[in-house]
């Protein structure tokens, strides 16, 4: 090591509390730290590391679990996740563009950020950085590829920009899609996607609660009843249950999506960020039981089964 104003070698000056090996002039007497690799945009963190916390991320750990893991800080986690996020969305709005398709299912998973929509305070009503956040999910029955999300409340101008990126992602050619009985879907797939599909919408049909019932548990459904809305969609292919599925997946691979624990969100860009990571890690890393392989394989985007650190890097 040679000091950045003498220019002459400096000596070992002991190591700082990271066990970082420090540095002395001779001349000046000025002592600093041999510069360190920055290999995540700034962030010191070694990438065996992030790959490690990434892993654990994806298979559900919450922050704290993962802190006492790794021995990683929470803050610097969390900042791994936001700088992934960003990336992995990036990358999927890179690769995930005029996919051919032939049956689409669509549907909406409830979570929160902060706290639920009912327990916010008056001056809160208009600030969608807090409360109930929906993800519009879009799945390729097939494939099973994510072919978009948004996140945002389960409003008309959160379906339309969903819709929007989902024409972005599919291919100009004819396929199906079919949604839950959500009102807003109507003039956004009519107006966005009548060129491309045919559109049906199920609409189920619940019981009421049952006496005795504990609070969380779900209405029977009694009745689904399928309702062509625009084209001629196939009557045996209006269904729900694959992305359905894939809720159920998400649940179990996002520990903020776990309910009746202190693990949601408390950022919305977290809450973001938590699902790009998890969305890239489904389409190209996670192996699909029936698939025998990952959806993007399937769906023909890559040729092979990626690792975490393929993805960090290829993002």
């Amino acid at each position: 090591m040679t000091c950045h104003n003498c220019r002459i070698e400096c000596k070992r000056k002991g190591k700082d509390r990271k066990g970082n090996q420090r540095y002395q002039c001779r001349q000046c007497s000025k002592t600093f730290q041999e510069p360190r690799e920055k290999p995540l945009e700034g962030m010191y963190l070694p990438v065996e590391k992030a790959e490690q916390v990434l892993k654990l991320l994806v298979e559900g750990a919450s922050i704290s679990s993962i802190e006492r893991v790794t021995e990683v800080h929470h803050g610097t986690i969390l900042k791994l996740l936001v700088l992934v996020g960003e990336k992995c969305n990036k990358l999927m709005g890179r690769l995930i563009v005029n996919v051919p398709v032939t049956d689409v299912q669509a549907d909406e998973i409830w979570g929160f950020i902060q706290k639920k929509e009912a327990h916010k305070w008056p001056w809160e009503e208009n600030d969608n950085s807090i409360g109930d956040a929906y993800c519009f999910v879009a799945i390729e029955r097939n494939s099973k590829l994510v072919l978009n999300f948004a996140l945002g409340p389960r409003s008309q101008a959160t379906t339309d920009i969903f819709i929007e990126g989902l024409r972005a992602a599919t291919a100009p050619y004819r396929f199906q899609i079919t949604t839950d009985g959500f009102a807003p879907y109507v003039s956004a797939i009519t107006t966005t996607l009548s060129d491309r599909c045919d559109f049906a919408q199920l609409i189920k049909v619940y019981a009421s609660p049952r006496e005795g019932d504990h609070r969380y548990s779900p209405a029977d459904v009694v009745e689904a009843l399928p309702k062509p809305i625009m084209g001629d969609p196939d009557r045996a292919k209006i269904c729900t249950s694959h992305v359905e599925r894939q809720n159920l997946t998400i649940r179990m691979q996002m520990r903020r999506l776990t309910r009746l624990t202190n693990a949601f969100s408390k950022k919305w860009e977290n809450l973001w960020a938590a699902y790009c990571l998890h969305f890239a890690w489904y389409n190209f890393v996670r192996r699909h039981q029936s698939l025998r392989m990952t959806p993007a394989m399937a769906a023909g985007i890559t040729n092979h089964m990626w690792t975490i650190r393929e993805l960090l890097e290829a993002a």
